[in-house]
């Protein structure tokens, strides 16, 4: 067995396939989730389960967050009972959400001041990636705290890359997602012109999943459109988050000022299903 303790918390769509992959690898992993429904399978696994975040890291020495946005990590680092509460004196926090630079970079600032290590994780990729260990994931931070945790991350991803300093990480994630936006209305865009003109829509994939401008993303998409299944790999609503939060450190391209404004106005019905969605929105 592995001899690094590793602690979880954030169970959601991503969290609980990435844990899995610790659990399969051999790594000794407690679980902490607010709602408990949640830990059951990793339960059922061999994980052990910690009552607080304070509690979670007492018993680890590497503790890893996926959670949905700023607000949750800053309740998970200062909240009763959070980490900032426990002696985090050479623990090794990694942050593998979709968050700001800025919240990374105060709690780096903190975990610093008390002795821990804070590196920001994001990942690339979606449900299928996390269960098969194919996430892409780059760092900002601590570059010894990184070559630490690297073969840690490297049973979760194909790729683990540092990328300099605390928030850069995060930077890269939001430029990636951005792209993301991009394509996404330009795929619902394109389809529901096709349509419009009288062409099929899988006529329309097929060739474009032929053809030069092929890629994993639109046959994946392509086929959750034709069968007309939006149930969630990536929320809608993440999306315009994950817009805004480029938006705030200075993404202010033209692509990327339509594209959210159309997501902010799909989320408002279609939020929490899968980004694809949104050609419901452009369709009308």
């Amino acid at each position: 067995m592995n001899t690094t303790k590793i602690g979880w918390i954030g169970l959601g769509n991503m969290g609980i396939p990435m844990a899995e992959q610790l659990i399969k690898a051999d790594y000794s992993v407690a679980v902490y989730n607010r709602s408990k429904a949640k830990e059951t399978s990793l339960k059922e696994m061999g994980a052990l389960v910690a009552a607080t975040p304070k509690d979670l890291i007492s018993q680890t020495a590497v503790l890893v967050l996926m959670v949905s946005d700023d607000v949750a990590i800053d309740q998970i680092f200062n909240g009763a009972d959070g980490l900032f509460s426990a002696d985090i004196s050479d623990k090794i926090i990694i942050n593998m959400s979709t968050v700001s630079p800025a919240i990374s970079k105060e709690m780096a600032v903190l975990c610093k001041e008390k002795g821990g290590y804070y590196l920001d994780a994001p990942v690339s990729g979606s449900v299928k990636q996390a269960e098969t260990g194919q996430l892409v994931i780059m760092v900002g931070g601590d570059i010894t705290a990184f070559e630490q945790v690297k073969p840690i991350l490297e049973k979760m991803g194909k790729m683990a890359v540092r990328l300099g300093d605390t928030g850069a990480g995060n930077v890269a994630k939001l430029a990636i997602n951005s792209l993301l936006a991009l394509y996404t209305q330009g795929l619902a865009e394109t389809v529901t012109f096709a349509n419009q003109q009288g062409i099929e829509t899988v006529d329309l994939l097929n060739l474009i999943n032929n053809g030069a401008i092929a890629n994993i993303f639109t046959k994946i998409k392509g086929d959750a459109i034709i069968a007309d299944n939006y149930k969630p790999a990536f929320a809608l609503k993440h999306i315009v988050k994950d817009l805004n939060l480029a938006k705030a450190i200075g993404l202010a391209s033209p692509l990327a000022k339509t594209a959210l404004t159309t997501f902010e106005a799909a989320s408002e019905k279609y939020g929490e299903e899968d980004l694809i969605a949104v050609i419901k929105q452009i369709k009308g």
